[in-house]
Parts: C-alpha cells; structure tokens; sequence
C-alpha cells in the first residue's frame, strides 16, 4: 500500500487550499467580531440575532482550519475537501431559494461568489487528482 504524500499532489494545491483557509478564517473572524459589517454593507437589515450570524462565521472559519490541514496533502485529504465543495454548492442553492422567497435581495448573493462559486472549479480538480491516485495506487 502507498501512502500518499505532498510529493503526490501539483504544488498548486497546496496554495490553492492555503488561499482558501486563509480567505476562510478571514471571512469567519469578520462574521464573528463585526456580525453586522456584511448586512451594512449591503443595505440590509441586519438579523435579529447576531449570534446565529456570528456562528456561521464560526462554521467557515473552521472550513478553514480543515483547508490548512488538507493542504499538506490532498489525496489524503480529499473528504475535507469534498465537505467544502459541498458547502460551497449548497451555500450558493440556499441562497437561490431564499431570494425566490422574498427572504434575501440579490446583493446577499455577492458573497456568493467569492465564498463558493469560485472554488468550485479548483476543490472539483483536487478531488479528481484524488480520485485518479486512488485508482492507480489502490489501498
């Protein structure tokens, strides 16, 4: 059995999921300190609980945590970065339904993007690399 190492994986991943855990932790620790910055940014009302905002910030920056760790290897790594990528596919979903809803204006979607949409393309390569080393180094 081969385990897989750094060594296995293009050095762009390894900067590419650093950017990611960084940008995360960033993103988190706004939410977390300023939790109305976003929504008065963006002309919103801000929620009347701040704390379920703060906790989502939570939530992001340890994603961010996981990139950081996954970054060192990403073969090895590959569910926390399938867990991102599906965060970054059901975040993007969500807020579709709540703006078809009424409940959130077009500009919440901004963050979209850079929190999930254009990751998508990269976490999607890391987890083909993973898949491909799998099937030429089987367990």
């Amino acid at each position: 059995m081969k385990i897989p190492t750094a060594r296995t994986s293009p050095a762009w991943m390894f900067w590419m999921l650093w950017a990611a855990a960084i940008y995360n932790l960033a993103w988190g620790a706004l939410a977390v300190l300023w939790p109305r910055l976003a929504f008065d940014w963006a002309g919103m009302e801000p929620p009347n609980y701040p704390s379920l905002w703060q906790c989502i910030g939570m939530i992001v920056g340890v994603y961010g945590v996981g990139y950081a760790i996954a970054a060192y290897d990403p073969v090895r790594h590959w569910p926390i970065v399938l867990v991102g990528l599906l965060g970054k596919v059901l975040g993007p979903i969500g807020f579709l339904w709540a703006n078809r809803h009424g409940e959130l204006p077009w500009i919440a979607g901004l963050t979209n993007v850079t929190n999930d949409l254009i990751w998508w393309v990269p976490f999607g390569l890391v987890l083909w690399h993973a898949w491909q080393f799998s099937r030429v180094n089987p367990s």
